[in-house]
């Protein structure tokens, strides 16, 4: 009977243990940007699985062993822990290593997980190609859903760039460019088909062709009809909102970027391309067959030697009183004799070897009140063919001043 009382208060001085080691806490969970309460953070005893949430106000309640920590986390929130005691408050940083949870569309931000559009999100390190100036030719392959088409090699011609496919038979299907909440239009207003037509004015078409590659942070292209919400008819062809950089708070910071770039003369040996005399002797058996006659070939619009020779025949000079070539069989075979060994060489005058450069510099700096960041670029293109060459100049100046913790004001200025 002694043996059974000893066992039964054993028990119970247990139980009394195990109840005084509990110990109920209770407290609030904040963020730190607004000082609004954190609805639905995780609220865990380090090294257990028991644990809590916080309520609409913030609020946790929870059951904590004697010596244990609180983990104390939310998405986008660096985690904490902390020492476990009633009444505590705890401030959650924001994690900057999910700054990409974050949707940019131009007018706002907002968390990805709000965010019900379809985009997608590219950094500027992954886009950025050597020894491409135009920023908006190295989002090939980039994103999903995104086609872009280089047209023309010129610099400052708008690639054909689709977000949502052709949206239009006749308007166009260019996505609306925005940097920095900035809608930038093109220079001039050229279609599809003019793109690719040759045109001097389609040189000048690209909206961000002054833009510096280095100054890019991120590119966030809204694909599909939430982007009309924001910027109206114009977007129904998609959005790619573009995001410059910044300073950050405590960081003073120099960057120099210098890239060369060589191209060399195409070579007619990496081409299966005839010589003069290969193609002279293909004419000639054409000619022969009765494919190439004076009736076919002198008003064509594109009838070579063939063509030239006809038409120096048909060519009357009232003051030397002579044809510009007789129309003999020893003329003409004289004529398309010197035709044959002309062998020019279209590639050397047509290109040449040249090198690009491209130079930039930046300098980022940034306190509590206020961030900065500011470049310079210079780009010297001598041109791979003749008459191609380009310089750019470009600046550029981001300034954020934080008058309170509601009102914050930013600069930004840019030149091309």
């Amino acid at each position: 009977m002694e043996k059974r009382i000893g066992t039964l208060l054993s028990v119970l001085c247990l139980f009394v243990t195990m109840a005084v080691a509990q110990t109920k806490v209770s407290g609030k969970v904040f963020s730190q940007d607004d000082g609004e309460p954190v609805i639905g953070a995780s609220v865990m005893v380090e090294g257990t699985k028991t644990g809590s949430i916080t309520d609409i106000d913030g609020q946790f309640t929870i059951e904590v062993p004697n010596g244990k920590k609180l983990v104390i986390s939310y998405i986008g929130m660096v985690t904490q822990t902390v020492k476990a005691h009633n009444g505590m408050t705890v401030i959650l940083a924001p994690d900057a290593q999910t700054l990409n949870d974050v949707v940019v569309t131009g007018m706002q931000k907002m968390d990805k997980r709000l965010f019900t559009g379809a985009t997608t999100k590219v950094t500027g390190e992954k886009v950025k190609l050597d020894g491409v100036a135009d920023v908006s030719r190295a989002l090939e392959g980039k994103a999903a859903g995104v086609s872009v088409q280089n047209v023309s090699g010129t610099f400052g011609t708008a690639p054909r760039i689709r977000v949502r496919g052709a949206t239009s038979i006749y308007g166009s299907s260019k996505p609306l460019w925005v940097v920095d909440g900035v809608i930038m239009e093109d220079v001039t207003e050229v279609d599809a088909d003019a793109l690719s037509s040759g045109d001097a004015a389609t040189l000048i078409s690209s909206a961000i062709a002054g833009l510096n590659a280095d100054d890019i942070e991120s590119f966030q292209i809204l694909k599909d009809g939430s982007a009309t919400s924001i910027y109206g008819a114009r977007a129904m062809a998609g959005v790619i909102v573009v995001t410059t950089k910044k300073g950050h708070s405590g960081s003073n910071k120099i960057s120099y970027t210098g890239e060369f770039t060589m191209r060399l003369k195409p070579s007619y040996n990496n081409f299966n391309i005839m010589n003069s005399q290969e193609q002279m002797g293909v004419y000639r058996e054409m000619e022969k067959g009765g494919i190439i006659n004076f009736a076919s070939t002198y008003r064509a619009s594109d009838s070579g030697v063939y063509g030239k020779m006809y038409h120096l025949i048909n060519s009357y000079d009232e003051t030397s009183g002579k044809f510009g070539l007789a129309n003999t069989e020893t003329a003409r075979n004289a004529y398309l004799r010197e035709a044959e060994y002309r062998n020019t060489d279209w590639f050397d005058l047509l290109f040449s070897n040249a090198i690009s450069q491209n130079h930039s510099i930046s300098m980022a700096s940034g306190t509590d009140k206020a961030q900065y960041y500011t470049s310079f670029s210079i780009m010297d293109d001598p041109g791979w063919y003749k008459q191609s060459s380009v310089q750019r100049y470009t600046g550029n100046i981001n300034a954020l001043y934080n008058i309170s913790k509601k009102v914050t004001v930013n600069i930004i200025g840019n030149a091309a």
